[in-house]
C-alpha cells in the first residue's frame, strides 16, 4: 500500500461526519470505512485501524438512536437494514482476512444489536452477525465480549431487542467452550439474569420481544444442558445444579415480565419444567426448600458474588410447584406426580410448615401479580384441608424452630390482606392466616399472634389479629369447660391449655392503648386497633368477673387502676379532644373522624363502668 493512500485512509474519519443527516450518504461512507479499516490491519497499522473503528462507531451510533426513538419511521428501518446488510456482506466474504474480523469484534456485537431494534428482519440480520463473529473468532474472546456488551448498553437501548442478538451468540459460544465450562458459564449467567431482571420490571403488558428474549434464555439453558452431558460426574454435578438455579430464577424472572399474560407465561413454564427432571429437581424437594439449599451449596456460599443472581430462586421453586398444581401441562412436562406431592404435605405437619414458609416469597413479592399469588393461596388451601394437625407430643421434636418461618410465613400473608385490591381476595387471604394460624400447636399459636401484633404498624391489621386472639380465647374458654365438664368455673384455678388467658392478654391490650412509645394511640388514625382493644378488654373482664375467675388477672386491684388511670381515662380525655375539635368542622375528613371515634366512645364508657363497677368490689 502506497504511502500516499495510507494518509488519505487516515483521513477519511474527517469525512464520516460530512452529510451526517443524509441517509442516502451512509452505505458509501460505510463501505469506504470497513475497507480502509481492511487494509489497515493487513498492512499492520494496528493502532490506525483502532482509531477509525472507535470513529466509525460514533458516526453510527445517532443512526442506531434515531432508529429507537421513532420506531415507526420506514426510511430509518431501511437505512437500518441496509447498514447490517452491509456489515453482513463484508465479515462474511470469503477472502476475508481473519485478523480484520478479529479486529472488528470487539465492537461490532454492540453496533449491530442497536440497529437490530429496528425491525423483525434486521434482527435476524444482527442475529447472522453475532453467529458469524461466534463461529470465526475464539470462543473465550467472544464470551467476554458479548457479556461485555450486555452489561454495558445506554439507556436508550435497555430493551429486549437489542439484548436478544447477544443472548443468541452466548447460546453459540457456550457449546464451543471447551475447558474450564462451569467457571465460565458462572461468569455467564449473572450476566443474563442481571439483564432479565431489569427487563422484566420495565416489561409492557403485551411485551412480545420480552417474551422472544426469555426464549433465548431458555436456549442458553439448552446449551449448558448440552454441555453437562458432555462432562465427567464432579464437573456434570456442579454445572447441573447451575442450570437448576438458573432455570428457577428464569421461572420467577418471567412471572414478573409476563405477570398480566398470564396465558404466554405458561408456554415459558412449560419449557422451563421439562429442565426440573434433568437437574434432579422434584416439587417436594423445591417447596420444602432442600433442593435449592443443595444446589446452592454445590455452586459456591453467600459470599460468591456469583451467587447474588439467584436472588429469585425460591420465589422460582415455588412458582413451579405452584404451576404444577394448576396444570397438569406444567407437571407432566417437570415427570411429577402432584398428587403424590399433595398428599406427602397434607399428611406430614413438618414439610407442611416448609411448605408454608416457601410460599411466603410468592406473597410478599411486590412485583408478582395478584393472580399469581391468588394461585399460591389456592395451593395454600389445597395442602391445608385434609391435613394432619398434631399438637406437641413428640419430645424430641423442636418444634420452636419452625417458629420464626410461620411468623415470616403469616406475616407475608398479612401483606396480601392489606394491599389485595379487591374484597374476594382480602378474605381469601384472611382465611388462609387462619388456616395456618390454627395448623401451629395451641401453646404456641399464642407465640405468634402476640409477636405479630406486637409488630404491626397497620390499625385495621391489628384489630384484626386481636379479633383472632380473641377467637382463640373464646375456643380456649370451650374447650376448658368441656374438660371440667361438672365443675363450676369458679373451682378451676387454672384453665387447660391457658395460653390465651393468662397476662398475655392484657399486655397486648396494653400495647394499643398505651403504646410502648408513650402516651395515648394516635386518633383517629389507630381508631380500628383501638376499638379492637377495648373489645377485648370488655370480653375478658366481663367473661371473668361472670365466671368469678381471674386468669388474666384483670380483676386484681392494681390491675384495675391501672386499667382505670393509665389506659381508659387518658383515652376518654383524647377522644373526647378530638371529636371537640372536629365537631364544627363540616369537611369530609372531620366527619370521617368523628364516625370512627362513635364506637369507641361507646365501648369505652362501657369498659370505664365495668372497671369502676369491678373496684367497688375489689
Amino acid at each position: 500500500m502506497s504511502e500516499e493512500k495510507l494518509r488519505q485512509d487516515s483521513h477519511l474519519a474527517d469525512s464520516l461526519n460530512a452529510d451526517a443527516s443524509s441517509p442516502n450518504s451512509i452505505i458509501p461512507r460505510l463501505q469506504q470505512a470497513l475497507a480502509t479499516c481492511c487494509q489497515l490491519i493487513e498492512a499492520g497499522d494496528i493502532s490506525k485501524s483502532n482509531e477509525l473503528v472507535v470513529e466509525l462507531v460514533d458516526f453510527l451510533n445517532p443512526f442506531s438512536v434515531s432508529v429507537v426513538e421513532d420506531a415507526s419511521n420506514l426510511e430509518l428501518e431501511t437505512t437500518a437494514f441496509e447498514i447490517l446488510t452491509e456489515i453482513d456482506r463484508f465479515i462474511s466474504s470469503p477472502s476475508r482476512n481473519q485478523e480484520v474480523i478479529d479486529a472488528l469484534s470487539f465492537e461490532l456485537p454492540k453496533v449491530v444489536c442497536k440497529f437490530a431494534c429496528a425491525s423483525k428482519r434486521c434482527s435476524e440480520i444482527a442475529e447472522l452477525i453475532v453467529g458469524h463473529l461466534v463461529s470465526t473468532c475464539s470462543p473465550r474472546d467472544m464470551l467476554s465480549i458479548l457479556c461485555a456488551a450486555l452489561s454495558s448498553p445506554s439507556e436508550t437501548f435497555k430493551i429486549p431487542c437489542y439484548f436478544a442478538p447477544l443472548i443468541g451468540g452466548l447460546t453459540e459460544v457456550i457449546i464451543l467452550i471447551q475447558r474450564r465450562q462451569f467457571e465460565q458459564v458462572k461468569t455467564v449467567i449473572p450476566v443474563i439474569l442481571g439483564v432479565l431482571k431489569s427487563v422484566s420490571l420495565e416489561a409492557d403488558v403485551e411485551d412480545k420481544d420480552t417474551e422472544e428474549l426469555f426464549h433465548k434464555a431458555i436456549g442458553l439453558a439448552e446449551s449448558i444442558q448440552a454441555v453437562c452431558k458432555k462432562l465427567e460426574q464432579k464437573d456434570k454435578k456442579k454445572l447441573c445444579a447451575l442450570l437448576g438455579l438458573f432455570v428457577l430464577q428464569l421461572m420467577a424472572l418471567a412471572s414478573i415480565a409476563m405477570r398480566r399474560n398470564i396465558s404466554s407465561l405458561l408456554s415459558i413454564v412449560l419449557y422451563l419444567s421439562r429442565f426440573l427432571p434433568l437437574c434432579g429437581i422434584s416439587y417436594e424437594g423445591l417447596i420444602t426448600g432442600p433442593d435449592i439449599d443443595k444446589f446452592k451449596s454445590i455452586c459456591g456460599d453467600d459470599r460468591d458474588d456469583d451467587m447474588a443472581c439467584f436472588s429469585h430462586v425460591k420465589h422460582g421453586g415455588s412458582l413451579a410447584v405452584i404451576w404444577g398444581y394448576k396444570s397438569n401441562e406444567a407437571s407432566m412436562a417437570a415427570d411429577e406426580d402432584f398428587e403424590a406431592v399433595k398428599n406427602e404435605l397434607q399428611m406430614n405437619q413438618t414439610k407442611r410448615w416448609q411448605a408454608i414458609g416457601m410460599l411466603k416469597h410468592v406473597f410478599s413479592s411486590i412485583d408478582l401479580s395478584w393472580e399469581l399469588k391468588t394461585h399460591a393461596l389456592d395451593f395454600l388451601f389445597c395442602i391445608m384441608d385434609g391435613g394432619a394437625t398434631v399438637e406437641i407430643q413428640n419430645d424430641n421434636m423442636d418444634y420452636y424452630t419452625y417458629m420464626p418461618t410461620l411468623y415470616t410465613a403469616l406475616q407475608a400473608i398479612e401483606m396480601v390482606i392489606i394491599y389485595a385490591p379487591n374484597a374476594v381476595l382480602r378474605k381469601k387471604s384472611f382465611d388462609a392466616l387462619k388456616k395456618v394460624l390454627a395448623d401451629v400447636p395451641s401453646s404456641l399459636r399464642f407465640d405468634i399472634l402476640k409477636a405479630l401484633i406486637q409488630n404491626n404498624e397497620c390499625s385495621s391489621m391489628i384489630a384484626i389479629l386481636l379479633d383472632c386472639f380473641k377467637r382463640e380465647m373464646l375456643e380456649e374458654h370451650s374447650r376448658s369447660i368441656s374438660v371440667t365438664s361438672g365443675v363450676s368455673e369458679a373451682e378451676v384455678k387454672d384453665p387447660p391449655c391457658a395460653s390465651f388467658w393468662s397476662a398475655g392478654a392484657l399486655e397486648l391490650v396494653e400495647l394499643v392503648l398505651k403504646p410502648p412509645k408513650g402516651g395515648p394511640p394516635s386518633l383517629p388514625e389507630y381508631s380500628d386497633a383501638v376499638l379492637s382493644a377495648l373489645n377485648l378488654y370488655r370480653f375478658v373482664l366481663i367473661r371473668e368477673s361472670t365466671g368469678k375467675t381471674n386468669y388474666t388477672g384483670v380483676l386484681s386491684k392494681d390491675m384495675l387502676q391501672k386499667a382505670y388511670n393509665e389506659w381508659l381515662l387518658p383515652l376518654r380525655t383524647l377522644v373526647t379532644g378530638v371529636v371537640a375539635e372536629n365537631q364544627n368542622d363540616h369537611d369530609q375528613l372531620a366527619s370521617d373522624a368523628i364516625c370512627a371515634l362513635n364506637p369507641i366512645e361507646l365501648v369505652l364508657y362501657r369498659c370505664i363502668e365495668l372497671v369502676e363497677d369491678n373496684l367497688k368490689h375489689a
